[in-house]
């Protein structure tokens, strides 16, 4: 970890703005947090790390990390994989994905997605434990939006579920990407339009029509 609180590993991602505008004051913020933050500190960029901008094929955005302590561990949506039962949300991902590909991963453990090239960014990156939301206000939205359009750069295909992500649409400049917005897999919502929307073999379709390799989604490809 740098003298300045961000971690080496953030590559080509530490030359947008928001690591020298807003960062150091949010920093402050948690620093001066008397309430357990989630994740660990040295988590807190793992899905910036995981996928640097040039790797990036798809874009997941979830909203912030999971307040149950034990959880998140930097990634949207993700959780460490002995973590049971599945956060809810999670669940119903991978019931639209067994009936979008026949298949689902068996543990909460995404990480070998951002090895396939797929950025799971949470919109706020911080958040108490046991207080959802917690840190929606704190400045991580100025982040997103740089990230989006950084990558905005050649085609990707971005993934929006729920109102929240969707807001973040503006920052996804240029032609020809994959924009799928549906609702969010939350409990609350999932069968408002997440279920059946398909999203990982459109994603597939679409990078195989591009001459890409598709998204080994349930399971980490063999090598």
């Amino acid at each position: 970890m740098a003298p300045d609180g961000l971690p080496d590993a953030l590559g080509a991602w530490r030359a947008l703005p928001f690591f020298d505008t807003d960062w150091p004051a949010i920093r402050d913020r948690l620093a001066a947090e008397d309430r357990v933050i989630l994740p660990p500190d040295h988590l807190r960029f793992a899905a910036l790390e995981a996928a640097q901008p040039g790797a990036v094929r798809a874009v997941i955005l979830g909203q912030d990390p999971y307040p149950t302590p034990g959880h998140a561990h930097g990634l949207a949506f993700s959780a460490e994989a002995d973590v049971r039962p599945l956060p809810r949300s999670l669940t119903n991902i991978y019931k639209e994905m067994q009936a979008d590909i026949g298949a689902a991963p068996d543990s909460a453990d995404l990480r070998f997605w951002a090895r396939q090239g797929v950025l799971l960014l949470n919109t706020a990156l911080s958040v108490p434990a046991g207080s959802a939301g917690g840190h929606a206000k704190l400045g991580w939205d100025r982040l997103t939006r740089q990230v989006l359009e950084r990558l905005s750069d050649r085609p990707r295909a971005f993934l929006l579920w729920g109102g929240h992500a969707q807001s973040f649409r503006p920052w996804i400049t240029g032609p020809d990407h994959l924009v799928l917005a549906s609702a969010h897999p939350s409990p609350l919502s999932a069968r408002r339009g997440f279920f059946g929307s398909r999203p990982f073999s459109s994603v597939n379709k679409w990078l195989t029509a591009r001459g890409e390799a598709p998204i080994h989604w349930a399971q980490a490809e063999a090598t």
